[in-house]
């Protein structure tokens, strides 16, 4: 039974983000919409006036997967990323595990003029000590070795941060240092001090 505080859309993703982006508008509530990764593109005409709009509308995309592959090509948009990133005023986060997703969480609520897009993948990730929110906070961050002494930097985000991890093992004579990347649009922004500490 609904009480009121969900709208269930079914497959209308056009319809749920503009009126998520009305919501925002008005001030009253912050509104989260969500739908498969894949399918933001359905509502890509209102995520898109929503960011340059300033609404600050959080959207939620399951389904960030390419290693499942159980639904086929459909389910698996490796080019939606390049898209959001590439959109003004919108961050896309893309977290390698439930820090990380708290992070991606905090940082939304806070840029109330700024879209986000929280990429969630269905399959199951490791969970790390050394995954912060402050680090969601920063853009990119090491969460493995050091990467003013590394040979190899690898960066990564969401699901593969984990593959990169184990990867990074199999060339520990390289000193190798992995850079979990949540959100590159805030990395861009950071001062060149904290770019320069990473690469």
């Amino acid at each position: 039974q609904t009480i009121g505080r969900y709208i269930r859309f079914g497959i209308r993703e056009h319809a749920m983000a503009a009126m998520g982006n009305g919501i925002a508008a008005y001030g009253a509530m912050i509104p989260f919409v969500a739908t498969f990764m894949n399918f933001v593109t359905y509502a890509w005409g209102a995520v898109r006036v929503g960011a340059l709009s300033g609404c600050g509308t959080i959207h939620i995309a399951t389904h960030d997967s390419i290693g499942l592959g159980e639904d086929g090509p459909t389910h698996q948009p490796v080019e939606v990323p390049a898209l959001l990133r590439a959109t003004p005023n919108l961050m896309f986060f893309r977290p390698c595990d439930q820090t990380e997703v708290s992070g991606s969480y905090i940082v939304a609520l806070e840029k109330r003029n700024t879209t986000s897009v929280i990429a969630l993948s269905r399959q199951g990730v490791p969970m790390y000590s050394q995954t912060k929110v402050e680090g969601v906070r920063r853009g990119m961050y090491p969460v493995m070795g050091d990467p003013s002494k590394a040979k190899v930097i690898i960066v990564s985000s969401g699901t593969e941060v984990s593959l990169c991890i184990e990867a990074a093992k199999l060339i520990g004579d390289l000193s190798p240092a992995v850079i979990s990347a949540p959100c590159t649009t805030i990395f861009d922004e950071q001062e060149v001090a904290y770019k320069q500490s990473i690469f």
